[in-house]
């Protein structure tokens, strides 16, 4: 029996309850969900959305692709600068999904967990927004089918490496960069076995490369930089032969790369900042699609590849700071593409290769601090893209080429410590891009180029220490936009050019170490410097008393012809030399020579007198108080009686230093102790038969200076205090022989015309300003730096007639084919070049002049970004802190 036939009422009626009782179908309708998403993003600076609209088919939105059936398969709105938050529930209940693409907006809040519903998502890119909070890593498990999953460049908070990504077997590319991930890469990273690229990279990863990495042989790109990786490439790490993209740089990774020798389809290798050692693989010669090689500040030893770059368009190599020996590789510029060759800090020799002459692609070139001589090739002066030329602190001679004027994008020229030599050719004021010229320490000579005034864009002129000889250019003045003027050591004369003072910009000017004469322009009063340094010139007349507010006490010393208003440094001028310029050069030649015979007679009269300073010591009737330091075996009355004139070995700032031999044998220095406000009636008490110094109430400053500072001090470079001897008349120290003297706070007494410390510590101003600036302790730290660095002593005669450590090493550093050889063999080979380190900074500390010097503060910083892996970084960090 057939059923009956269902009427239209029971129709409606089945619809209904069927309505009633099905779940709704968890597909939206897909132009809401999209309008909900534009409504979110609404403060976009984008037309991207006018294409969004009720009455344009969903498929026609911009960015919108869909299937066969109308349904929504992809979302790609990247680089869009698109605003606001994204609603993962919403758009995850496009059921065919499979490409989401916002990434590089400015995306910003949390990304919820609902993101797991987008279960047929293939690719994933939210990279480079500002979403934030922890990120759902659970929600990833169900998201099996992601091929592409980009979340890097996101403020997220730190998590640990997220092992639910390790189910995602079909996935090939993975960036992770600069997502908050720390602690280790897990070894399981190996199961993800299709991936193709890799990029962990600006994260907190510690540990070692997993060994299981390895297992990854279709990666093209490896990114690791800027973590705290350690140990070194895993055994295996050559199995990944298609790698074209290798960057493991700024972690502390080390030992050989000899593992990656077989890597032949590399295009770029960055190892740098790293702590690799050995030598480069001559299989690197062989990477013909090598382009990038940057291997900076690592350990690397031997000769590279000679045939390294110059296969392929071969566009940049930076090796500087390791210990690379050898020629410069002579092909690196074969294919005309190279614009960074970056080699300076190594021990490179021979010279520049002639190829590179031809090279128009060049851009920078630095080969500073190595060892390479000879000439350098024509063509390179002239180079029309080279902007940068570094040939500092090597041997290269001859002359600076005449083409250098066609050098149109050249802005700065470094070729200071070198022996080049001849004029400067009147060209170089042709070179328009001129920023920065620094030719310190050559052999030049000649003029300066008399149009220099048409360089309006240079900044800095530093051509101190060589033989340029004529007159300042008045164009000089012309030179609109020059911070820094440093002319000194050379012959120039004449007098200082008056367009100087035009030079509104102007922050420091060193034209000390000349034969300038005539007076200082008043023009220069109108300068706000913070430097000046007019010292040992010839120099007459007043000195602006604005320009007195700038300079140290040796701004003006050496030029007896000056005179200054209110001055502690140098004498009052008369109302003639004030007013006409000055005297003449005769009566001022006239005046220093009375001087120093006048000093002369009054230094003979008190070292005579000083001769008397012990004199009658045991006959005082006081008692004694002695307070060690250290265990000793002798008395103050066998040092007291040990205190004679025969025994007087030196003369310091702030006492006398006499030698002990102990009935023991042993010998001591012992240091007698002046006040620094003795005037010169107490010093003549003082070497007087009746008493030793006057009494006084309370300690003397320098005395509690030196056994606060030596007291405390315990370390093998540092002298030891056995003990100090006192009574109310004198204080005594004994082991000290080196200390300058203490010098009271704001304060400068008549003893600053003594000679303050020790021969070979003392800075080379000293000696015409009778002044202690902090310039000149950074100058005696300096010195102590390269005791420290060569284990010579300050002065020693196998360095020469007049020569102490610091002329030494400045010889040894210029000429020495490896500077290494001046490091103290008893520091370790591994600390050699943290050591060389150290040395550029005392070089640095005992420049001639003290403008040149850096502050305390500076040296500290330079000295803790060495960051030595040696106990030489220890001693040097204790000494600064003492």
């Amino acid at each position: 029996m057939s059923p009956a036939p269902i009427s239209g009422h029971y129709t409606l009626l089945l619809s209904l309850i069927l309505l009633t009782i099905t779940p709704p179908t968890s597909q939206s309708d897909p132009r809401q969900t999209l309008l909900k998403f534009k409504t979110n993003l609404s403060s976009s600076n984008t037309q991207i959305f006018t294409t969004w609209t009720e009455k344009n088919p969903v498929c026609n939105f911009t960015g919108i692709i869909c299937d066969g059936n109308n349904s929504v398969t992809e979302i790609n709105l990247p680089q869009l600068q698109l605003a606001g938050t994204v609603d993962f529930d919403s758009v995850c209940s496009l059921n065919s999904l499979q490409k989401l693409s916002l990434g590089s907006n400015l995306l910003h809040g949390t990304i919820s967990p609902n993101l797991s519903h987008c279960t047929n998502l293939q690719y994933l890119d939210l990279q480079a927004n500002s979403f934030s909070g922890e990120f759902p890593w659970n929600s990833l498990r169900k998201l099996i089918n992601l091929s592409y999953l980009c979340l890097g460049d996101n403020p997220f908070n730190k998590s640990p490496f997220p092992l639910e990504i390790l189910n995602l077997q079909k996935l090939q590319t993975l960036y992770l960069t600069n997502s908050s991930i720390e602690g280790t890469i897990p070894e399981k990273i190996g199961v993800l076995s299709l991936l193709q690229r890799l990029e962990l990279s600006d994260n907190y990863l510690v540990g070692e490369i997993p060994t299981s990495i390895t297992n990854l042989t279709n990666l093209e790109v490896l990114e690791l930089y800027d973590n705290r990786l350690t140990g070194g490439f895993p055994l295996g790490f050559g199995n990944l032969v298609k790698l074209s993209k290798l960057d493991v740089s700024n972690n502390s990774l080390q030992g050989d790369v000899s593992e990656l020798r077989r890597l032949t389809r590399l295009e770029s290798l960055q190892l740098f900042e790293n702590n690799f050692s050995g030598k480069i693989p001559v299989e690197f010669g062989e990477f013909k699609l090598l382009r990038e090689f940057s291997i900076y500040s690592n350990g690397f030893t031997g000769e590279l590849p000679e045939k390294i770059g110059s296969w392929t368009d071969f566009e940049f190599i930076d090796v500087s700071e390791n210990l690379l020996t050898g020629l410069i590789p002579p092909d690196m510029c074969k294919k005309g593409k190279v614009y960074d060759v970056l080699m300076l800090q190594n021990n490179f020799t021979g010279g520049l290769p002639e190829s590179y002459a031809n090279c128009l692609s060049l851009v920078r070139l630095r080969v500073s601090n190595n060892s390479l001589s000879g000439r350098v090739p024509d063509g390179i002066w002239s180079l029309p893209r080279l902007e940068l030329i570094d040939l500092a602190m090597n041997r290269f001679e001859g002359e600076v080429g005449g083409n250098i004027g066609e050098a149109k994008s050249l802005a700065q020229v470094f070729i200071s410590n070198n022996r080049f030599s001849g004029e400067l050719p009147e060209e170089l004021s042709e070179v328009s891009s001129l920023v920065e010229i620094e030719l310190m320490y050559n052999q030049f000579s000649g003029g300066i180029p008399v149009r220099i005034g048409d360089l309006k864009n240079l900044n800095s002129l530093q051509f101190e220490g060589n033989f340029f000889y004529g007159s300042i250019p008045e164009s000089l003045g012309s030179c609109v936009s020059l911070n820094d003027i440093n002319l000194a050591g050379n012959s120039l004369s004449g007098e200082i050019p008056a367009s100087l003072g035009s030079l509104r910009g102007l922050n420091s000017l060193n034209l000390s170490g000349n034969k300038l004469s005539g007076v200082i322009p008043t023009s220069l009063s109108s300068l706000k410097l913070s430097l000046i340094d007019l010292s040992y010139n010839m120099l007459i007349g007043w000195v602006p008393e604005s320009l007195l507010a700038e300079a140290y006490n040796g701004s003006f010393a050496g030029n007896p012809g000056l005179c200054a208003d209110m001055s502690k440094n140098l004498p009052q001028c008369s109302p003639v030399s004030r007013h006409s310029g000055g005297l003449g050069v005769a009566k001022y030649c006239f005046m220093a020579g009375a001087l120093v015979l006048v000093l002369s007679v009054a230094c003979f009269l008190l070292v005579k007198s000083r001769a008397k300073d012990c004199h009658n010591l045991m006959n005082q009737g006081v008692s004694w108080d002695m307070k060690q330091f250290h265990a000793i075996s002798f008395d103050e009355v066998e040092i007291l009686g040990s205190l004679k004139p025969d025994n007087l070995i030196g003369k310091g700032g702030s006492g006398n230093v006499y030698k002990v031999e102990l009935g023991s044998g042993n010998k001591l220095a012992v240091k007698h102790m002046w006040r620094s406000d003795m005037d010169s009636s107490d010093r003549r008490s003082y070497s007087s038969t009746a008493t030793i110094l006057p009494k006084q109430k309370s300690r003397w400053p320098e005395y509690d200076a030196e056994v606060a500072t030596l007291s405390s001090i315990r370390h093998v470079n540092v002298v030891k205090l056995y003990c100090s001897i006192t009574n109310n008349d004198s204080n005594l120290l004994i082991a000290d022989f080196g200390l300058a003297k203490v010098m009271r706070a704001n304060k400068v007494t008549n003893s600053s015309h003594i000679i303050a410390g020790t021969y070979g510590y003392i800075a080379p101003e000293y000696g015409y300003t009778f002044n202690v600036t902090e310039k000149s302790d950074i100058y005696s730290f300096g010195v102590v730096l390269m005791e420290l660095v060569t284990g010579r002593k300050p002065v020693e005669p196998e360095f020469g007639d007049n020569k102490d450590i610091v002329r030494w090493v400045q010889d040894e550093m210029r000429n020495k084919d490896n500077v290494t050889g001046l490091v103290d063999p008893n520091i370790s080979n591994e600390s050699k070049r943290d050591a060389v380190k150290v040395l550029t900074i005392a070089l640095r500390c005992t420049m001639r002049f003290p403008t040149q010097r850096p502050s305390m503060r500076i040296v500290v910083q330079m000295l803790e970004h060495i960051e030595p892996h040696s106990p030489i970084g220890v001693v040097i960090t204790d000494i600064v802190k003492d």
